[in-house]
This record gives C-alpha cells, sequence and structure tokens, in this order.
C-alpha cells in the first residue's frame, strides 16, 4: 500500500529526514512516535504529498507520487488521501455538514452526491444532530469527528492524522481512538498516525519509532 524508500528531507543545513524506509500494509494502522524534532510530521507531510523529498521515492498503491506533476497530484491528494489535524482546521463560517462536503465538492462531484454521503457519514459519526452547526457550536470532540468525516468524503485509500487527539480530553481522546478502528472495520482505510499518545500507539497494529531523522524500531 504505501511503500518509502531511502527518503532524505533537508532545511537548509539541518537533515530532517536521513534515509526513512518504511511499508505500510493495506488496512493497517500505524503509529509514529518518537520526541519532538524526530521527523514525524515532516515524514507523515512527505506521505501526504505536501512536502517534496531531496532523495528517494514514496509508492502509495502503486503510484510514485513524487514523480507526478503538480496537476496530477493535487488530483491524487484529493481523490486517495484524508487529512486529520490537531486543531481541526474547520471553516467557522461553514455548517459541519459543508465542512465535509467541501473535498467532495473540490473534486467536482455532484453536490447532491456529495451531500447525501457526507450525511451519511455523520449518522455514521452519531452527528446527524449537528449537521447545521457551526464549528464554535460544538464541542472539541465533535469537531475532531467533523474533521474525520470531512477526511474520509472522497473514500480515500489513506488516512493521515497528525496529533489528532492533542487536543481532546480523555474521554474524548478515548472515543476517538476507538473510531478510528470502526472506521477501519467499515471502510478499510489503511491509518498513518503521529502521535505522543502512548495509549493511541499502543492500540495500533505497529508501533514506528523516529529519533533524530531516522526509523530506530
Amino acid at each position: 500500500m504505501i511503500k518509502i524508500s531511502d527518503i532524505h528531507k533537508s532545511y537548509g543545513t539541518v537533515e530532517v529526514l536521513k534515509g526513512i524506509d518504511l511499508l505500510i500494509e493495506k488496512a493497517e494502522i500505524v503509529s509514529i512516535v518518537g520526541k519532538s524534532g524526530a521527523g514525524k510530521t515532516t515524514l507523515l507531510q512527505i506521505i501526504g504529498t505536501l512536502l517534496d523529498t531531496d532523495k528517494g521515492s514514496i509508492h502509495i498503491n502503486g503510484t510514485e507520487v513524487n514523480k507526478l506533476k503538480e496537476k496530477a497530484l493535487s488530483k491524487f491528494r484529493n481523490q486517495n488521501l484524508g487529512f486529520v489535524f490537531q486543531n481541526h482546521q474547520l471553516l467557522p463560517e461553514f455548517t459541519a455538514l459543508e465542512n465535509v462536503m467541501i473535498p467532495g465538492l473540490i473534486a467536482q462531484n455532484s453536490k447532491k452526491v456529495t451531500e447525501d454521503k457526507a450525511i451519511e457519514i455523520l449518522q455514521f459519526l452519531k452527528l446527524e444532530h449537528r449537521l447545521n452547526h457551526k464549528p464554535k457550536e460544538l464541542s472539541g470532540g465533535e469537531q475532531q469527528r467533523i474533521a474525520v468525516a470531512r477526511a474520509l468524503i472522497n473514500d480515500p485509500e489513506v488516512i493521515l492524522a497528525d496529533e489528532p487527539s492533542g487536543n481532546l480530553d480523555t474521554q474524548n481522546k478515548e472515543e476517538l481512538h476507538q473510531l478510528f478502528f470502526a472506521l477501519r472495520e467499515k471502510f478499510h482505510q489503511t491509518f498513518v498516525i503521529v502521535t505522543h499518545d502512548m495509549a493511541l500507539a499502543k492500540m495500533s497494529d505497529r508501533t514506528v519509532t523516529m529519533k533524530d531523522g531516522k526509523i530506530i524500531s
């Protein structure tokens, strides 16, 4: 599903990733852990095609994504990758339903099909009573589930999450962690999660530990 080979990335004279090799299977839930500055988020952003590599290759579902031109890469990202961030990144002027629909509309799917699918996902996430609420009217846990729903709208092969439970209280963390496994069961996606939360890491199928730009276990 995801094959990363000899990835290097530097910012100026600082080498952030120093030859990363990693294989992630389809429908696997993998947590990436390590101290701040280990290179976890940089690696996640490269997997998500948000950053270029200096050296190496990355294949996702058979496509060598770092060889794609900008337009093809944007299309691939929209159709194959879903993103969940620590700070939700919901648009405050839009309702929960509208926020979830945005990637589907960017993909030029019909508004009716996208809306129906967004409602279905929100119902699965037990948020059908929040469809017309704006982010400021939602709890932190509800906002994060809206962000998860948005990540799912285009049936992506891969969900990438960067500290998804970082701003949540204990109860909402546990609910989010369980949600990832429920989603894997229902939609068969691959999850790559950067986290400092060892409870989430221990629940994952596999934990990858990084230190100083390298995978050490």
